[in-house]
């Protein structure tokens, strides 16, 4: 028997949310906490792209997009699709055709928990896109089952439907839709200050490390 299991759509995100994440960098969210980025070697098939979303979750077996496909239909404007594999590594089922009606759904990202394929056609489509490479062995609609909008696992970190992807040139971080706000909010103090600081250093002023160093010295004497 073909087992689904799928559970009802997140609800989106704020947009004055989304429009605060999209000003923070996630390697400035790696100063806040060390929790909830993805494996680094899930990276970005383009260049220049920082998105946010609310996280819609898909759990797919080795050669299988049935369920994939079917979620294609269910896309809104502003999900971001996160795509279990399963521990497969072998077949890609993201390609070309998936990503044209992603874009055309709205959707503004999406991960793979394993490669892609038509990587021209994911560039020329310019939509945002994480995996862990590429491969030429395509899945197919074999009706095996998967999970919607269930608790999943990608890049080595659970994801719920519902919680904040926020995915850039550096990584994928995912954080609790609760404490989302409150670590954009930091993360977008802190560049403000890094930049205050680049500043005070292009001018010549003493970075803080060397008075650091220096005062240490001093109570060496």
């Amino acid at each position: 028997m073909t087992d689904y299991r799928i559970n009802p759509m997140p609800e989106p995100l704020p947009p004055s949310l989304v429009e605060k994440l999209q000003k923070v960098q996630t390697a400035t969210v790696g100063h806040l906490r060390q929790w909830g980025f993805m494996d680094r070697r899930i990276r970005p098939l383009l260049r220049g792209k920082r998105v946010a979303g609310v996280a819609v979750t898909v759990a797919i077996p080795g050669p299988d997009s049935t369920l994939l496909g079917h979620a294609l239909g269910l896309l809104r404007p502003g999900d971001f699709v996160v795509v279990d594999r399963l521990g497969d590594d072998r077949y890609a089922c993201w390609g070309g055709g998936v990503t044209a009606s992603a874009k055309a759904a709205g959707a503004v990202g999406a991960i793979v928990n394993g490669p892609c394929t038509d990587l021209l056609e994911i560039e020329e489509a310019d939509f945002p896109m994480w995996c862990r490479g590429l491969s030429s062995i395509t899945a197919g609609w074999y009706n095996l089952g998967g999970m919607m909008n269930y608790p999943i696992a990608c890049g080595d970190v659970p994801v719920l439907a519902g919680d904040v992807i926020l995915a850039d040139e550096e990584g994928v971080v995912v954080l609790p839709r609760q404490e989302a706000e409150k670590i954009a909010d930091a993360a977008i103090a802190l560049q403000e200050l890094e930049k205050a600081t680049r500043l005070e250093v292009s001018a010549g002023e003493t970075s803080e490390a060397t008075k650091m160093v220096l005062k240490a010295i001093n109570q060496q004497s």
